[in-house]
């Protein structure tokens, strides 16, 4: 940003969401965001309109072809994709299941594999579930337990010429850790493996290049970034090309539509539109293509929730009853903690009679508190902030759990 260039209003955010009229700490965006006026709005807006199927030559059906572009457009702007190349669904698990099960028709006994214990279990047991059945080698990226970090160099021990295909995340649901995906893809396309990122947890913590990140397929999901419950996967149109998914008779062979199977939710689509629209218009100065409002509000994003995050972990790390997993490296603004004591649940409990919301468990990241050794007693307490949270917020937190000593 320029000399003089607006910073992220916090206050006039916080007016955008009604969601925040309940006056609840909301600690918990790694599991899900609140929802903008904004989204709320084109969801309703776009159900009060009729809205027939796609193919007809008639007004409601050329409002369901219009939701379903804007919403492809949207997308690749917010990741530096191509809007033939984004495809929809009703969630990122289910979307992985399907890339899983058609890129395993190419699969063969001996064949290999490569996931991460740093995963959402959304980006491990599909590939495992279908090496399995194709009965190909399992290959297991290890975490570096006392820093929580992924470490690219021991994928030069993991491809081998037979590796189809590395799946791993882009931040940590969990930790928050940021993995250098870039040095990762290189590593697996030298050896001819194709590389499957999961973007959930990164996409709303700042700007995203499916390019730059050496990403074959970007997955991601909208409820992450304020938007309705949708999910995508973006990959270039000329790869999606080669691939031939199962799909009903009916369905349209054209690319990205034979990976989409059944009637989509279009008036969801509004809503993904609407939420990228937000992010982009979250620094007031911020001007040109969407992609560059993007690129300026994204920024700012970065640079406020760098700033509320480094006091919650600062903080937390310096309380004795407390332990923080992982190191304070660059990462996304999420971190899990234990306290001496008490189960993770109990810390979740005390939290929200203090009004925090705060998650609890492995949050589906089993594989990775399996290695911290946090599972036996009940995983731990997971903490992260958006853009609509604020220092007091932080200091409301940090006071409750200074408060559990």
């Amino acid at each position: 940003m320029g000399p003089g260039a607006a910073r992220l209003d916090v206050a006039r955010v916080r007016g955008l969401f009604p969601g925040l009229s309940d006056g609840l700490v909301h600690a918990d965006g790694p599991a899900g965001s609140l929802v903008p006026e904004s989204v709320l709005r084109a969801v309703s807006q776009a159900m009060r309109v009729p809205i027939a199927n796609r193919g007809g030559v008639f007004p409601s059906s050329a409002r369901a072809e219009q939701l379903v572009a804007g919403a492809r457009s949207a997308i690749a702007d917010l990741v530096g994709g191509q809007p033939r190349g984004v495809v929809l669904g009703p969630n990122l698990t289910s979307l992985t299941y399907t890339f899983a099960r058609t890129l395993a028709k190419a699969w063969r006994p001996g064949d290999e594999i490569v996931v991460s214990r740093l995963d959402h279990d959304a980006n491990i047991r599909p590939w495992v579930q279908l090496a399995e059945e194709a009965g190909l080698l399992v290959k297991w990226a290890e975490v570096d337990i006392e820093s929580g970090e992924l470490p690219e160099w021991q994928y030069d021990e993991l491809l081998t010429d037979r590796t189809r295909l590395v799946a791993v995340t882009m931040a940590s649901n969990a930790i928050g850790t940021r993995p250098d995906v870039r040095a990762i893809a290189d590593r697996a396309h030298a050896v001819g493996a194709l590389v499957f990122v999961d973007g959930a947890h990164a996409v709303p913590h700042g700007l995203v290049d499916l390019t730059a990140s050496g990403a074959d397929f970007l997955s991601m999901a909208a409820y992450k970034w304020c938007g309705p419950h949708v999910g995508a996967v973006v990959a270039d149109p000329d790869l999606l090309e080669s691939l031939d998914p199962d799909r009903r008779v009916p369905t349209s062979d054209r690319v990205p539509e034979r990976f989409e199977t059944g009637t989509a939710a279009f008036e969801l689509f509004a809503g993904v539109s609407a939420a990228v629209e937000h992010l982009a218009a979250l620094a007031p100065d911020a001007t040109g293509t969407r992609r560059e409002r993007l690129a300026t509000s994204m920024a700012e994003v970065v640079r406020y929730e760098g700033t509320l995050f480094d006091r919650l972990d600062r903080e937390l790390r310096g309380m004795r009853h407390v332990q923080v997993l992982g190191s304070p490296l660059y990462r996304t603004p999420t971190l899990s903690f234990t306290v001496s004591r008490m189960t993770p649940r109990a810390v979740a409990r005390e939290l929200a009679r203090r009004s925090i919301c705060a998650w609890d468990g492995d949050y589906q990241s089993g594989e990775l508190f399996d290695a911290l050794g946090v599972n036996e007693q009940g995983g731990a307490v997971r903490l992260g902030v958006l853009h609509y949270n604020t220092m007091e917020e932080v200091d409301r937190v940090v006071d409750a759990v200074a408060a559990l000593a």
